[in-house]
C-alpha cells in the first residue's frame, strides 16, 4: 500500500510540476511574445520609414535621370536642326548654281544657234563661190584643152609622169649624196684596216695538183717497182691508196691521188724504197707504215709551229692535227694552211686597229677552216663541223662562233666573226689566189652580162678582170647622170643577191654621148 501511495503521490508531483512548468512557461511565452510584438511593431515603423525614405531618393534619382537625358535629347535636337540648316542653305545655294548654269547654257544655246545659221549662210556662199568657180575652172580648162589639143586625161597623165620622173630624180640625187657622204666617211679606215693588212700579209700562193713527179735515177728503176708480174706496184697502191703510173716518161715515175696526205706518203716512201733498194711487198708495206706515222707526227709539229708563227700558243693536240693537215690540202688551187696563217695576220691587224682582242681574233681566224680537215663520215658543212670539234676541245664561244658563222651558217655574235668573215673573202678573192674550172668561169661570167643586161636601159655589158669587174653601157637618152650612179647601185645590189662569187665585183655604168655627121 505505501507503494502505492509512494506511486500516487510521486504521481500527483510530477503533474503539479508539470502544471507549476506549464503555467510558468506559458508566462514567459506570452511575455516573449508581448515583447516580439513591439520590437515587430518597431521593425515595421522603422521599416516604413526607410521605405519612405528610399521611396523619395529613388524618385530624386529618376528625376536627375530624366532631366539629364531631357537635356541629351534637346541637345541632340538642337545639333540636328543646325546640321538640317546647314543642309538646306547648300541646298539653297547649289539651286542657285544651277540656275546660275541653267541660265548660261541657255544663252551657249542661243550664241551656238546664232553661230549654225551665220555658219550655214557661210556655207551657202561658199558654195555658191564653188560652183561658180567650178564652172570658171571647168571653161578655163576646156580652153586650155582647145588650146593645147590635149585632153584633160592626157594632161594628167603627162603632168604625173612629170612628177614622177622629177621625184625619182630628186629621189636618186639624194641618195647620191647620202652614200658620197658614206663613202667618204668610210674611205679612209676602210683603206687603213683592209689596204694595209693585205700589203703586210702578201704571201705567195701555191697551186696544188692531183700528181706528184718522183725523179728516178734510171728507167731500170721502173722494172724494180713495178716487181714480177705487177706485184710490187699492187702492193704499193693497196698500201697507200695511190696510183702509181709508170710510163715512157725519162727517168720519171707519176703518182696521183686527189688526197695530197696520201701522196705525200706514197711520194716519200717511194723515195726510201729506191734508196734503200729492197722493193717487195713486205718491204713496202713496212716503210709506208713508217712513213705514215712519222707524217703523223709532222704533221702536229706543222700545226704547233704554225700556231708560233702567228703568235698564239696552247690548243689542243687534236686541233694542231687539224691545222697541219692543212699544209696537204688545197682549196680551188690556194694551199688551205697558207690561206688560214694569211686570213689570221688579216684579221689579227684588223682587229688591233679596231680596238679587239687581237690574240682571240687571230685564233678564230687560224682555226676557220679546220672542219675541211676533219674525216668525211662527219656530215655537215665544213664551218659547223669546224665550231663543233673547236667547242668539243675547249676554244672560245667566240672562236666557235666566229669558225661556224664564216659562211653565215649560224649568225655572228661579235665584230670577230665579222671581221674573220672579211679576211677570208680578202685572201680568197686576191687575183691569183685561187683558181675554178673554164666551165665554171665562162657560167659565172655569162651570168653576170645577162644579169647586168636585164635592167631597163642598158645597151651592152662587158665582164672583164676575170669576173672582177662588169662594165654597163647604158643608153643615154633613157638613162640620165643620176639615174646611172642609181642603175650601178642597182645591179651591185642583184649581183649580191643572185650570184655566188670570190671577192668583190666592181660595177661600172658608162653614159656617153655621141653626134654623127656625114660629109658628102
Amino acid at each position: 500500500m505505501e507503494n502505492y501511495l509512494m506511486l500516487i503521490v510521486a504521481v500527483l508531483t510530477c503533474g503539479v510540476g508539470v502544471l507549476a512548468g506549464w503555467f510558468f512557461s506559458a508566462r514567459a511565452s506570452n511575455s516573449k511574445l508581448a515583447s516580439a510584438k513591439e520590437v515587430a511593431k518597431k521593425i515595421v515603423e522603422e521599416a516604413g520609414k526607410e521605405a519612405e525614405t528610399l521611396k523619395r531618393e529613388k524618385l530624386l534619382e529618376v528625376k536627375d535621370e530624366w532631366y539629364a537625358k531631357k537635356k541629351d535629347f534637346d541637345a541632340d535636337i538642337q545639333s540636328k536642326r543646325a546640321k538640317h540648316q546647314a543642309q538646306e542653305k547648300a541646298l539653297e545655294a547649289r539651286e542657285e548654281n544651277i540656275d546660275r548654269k541653267v541660265d548660261l547654257l541657255n544663252k551657249k544655246e542661243r550664241e551656238q544657234a546664232a553661230l549654225r545659221k551665220a555658219l550655214e549662210d557661210k556655207s551657202k556662199t561658199l558654195e555658191s563661190k564653188q560652183q561658180e568657180l567650178d564652172k570658171a575652172v571647168a571653161e578655163e580648162n576646156l580652153r586650155l584643152e582647145r588650146a593645147s589639143g590635149l585632153s584633160r586625161d592626157e594632161a594628167k597623165r603627162i603632168l604625173m609622169e612629170n612628177l614622177l620622173n622629177d621625184a625619182r630624180a630628186e629621189a636618186a640625187h639624194m641618195l647620191k649624196e647620202v652614200r658620197d657622204k658614206a663613202k667618204d666617211e668610210a674611205k679612209r679606215d676602210a683603206q687603213k684596216l683592209i689596204v694595209q693588212a693585205i700589203q703586210r700579209t702578201a704571201a705567195d700562193h701555191s697551186v696544188e695538183t692531183t700528181v706528184s713527179v718522183l725523179n728516178i735515177q734510171s728507167d731500170e728503176m721502173k722494172g724494180r717497182i713495178i716487181g714480177r708480174e705487177g706485184r710490187n706496184i699492187r702492193a704499193f697502191e693497196a698500201a697507200t691508196g695511190v696510183d702509181v703510173i709508170v710510163d715512157d716518161t725519162p727517168e720519171a715515175v707519176i703518182l696521183s691521188a686527189f688526197d695530197p696526205f696520201r701522196r705525200e706518203v706514197a711520194r716519200v716512201s717511194l723515195e726510201r724504197l729506191i734508196a734503200d733498194g729492197r722493193i717487195h711487198p713486205a718491204r713496202i708495206e713496212e716503210v709506208v707504215e713508217k712513213v705514215r706515222g712519222e707524217l703523223e707526227e709532222e704533221v702536229i709539229r706543222t700545226g704547233e709551229n704554225t700556231l708560233l708563227e702567228v703568235g698564239l700558243h696552247g690548243a689542243h693536240k687534236e686541233i694542231l692535227s687539224l691545222l697541219g693537215r692543212m699544209k696537204y690540202r688545197s682549196s680551188y688551187g690556194q694551199n688551205m694552211l697558207q690561206h688560214s696563217t694569211e686570213v689570221a695576220f688579216l684579221t689579227g691587224m684588223m682587229a688591233s686597229e679596231l680596238g679587239l682582242d687581237a690574240s682571240l681574233a687571230k685564233r678564230a681566224a687560224l682555226f676557220h677552216d679546220i672542219g675541211k680537215c676533219v674525216d668525211k663520215s662527219v656530215e655537215g658543212p665544213h664551218a659547223l663541223v669546224g665550231a663543233d670539234v673547236a667547242k668539243k676541245y675547249g676554244e672560245h664561244p667566240t672562236v666557235v662562233n666566229a669558225i661556224g658563222s664564216h659562211h653565215d651558217d649560224i649568225p655572228m655574235e661579235s665584230p670577230i666573226a665579222a671581221l674573220v668573215q672579211a679576211a677570208d673573202s680578202i685572201s680568197g678573192a686576191r687575183p691569183g689566189a685561187r683558181r675554178e674550172s673554164v666551165e665554171g668561169y665562162a657560167k659565172r661570167l655569162e651570168k653576170l652580162e645577162t644579169l647586168a643586161q636585164s635592167f631597163q636601159g642598158v645597151a651592152r655589158t662587158y665582164a672583164i678582170q676575170a669576173g672582177r669587174e662588169i662594165r654597163v653601157v647604158v643608153e643615154q637618152d633613157k638613162v640620165d647622170d643620176v639615174m646611172a650612179d642609181q642603175l650601178a647601185h642597182d645591179i651591185a645590189a642583184k649581183i649580191q643577191q643572185e650570184m655566188e662569187y670570190p671577192g668583190q665585183i666592181k660595177v661600172i655604168v658608162i653614159r656617153e654621148f655621141r653626134s654623127v655627121a656625114f660629109a658628102k
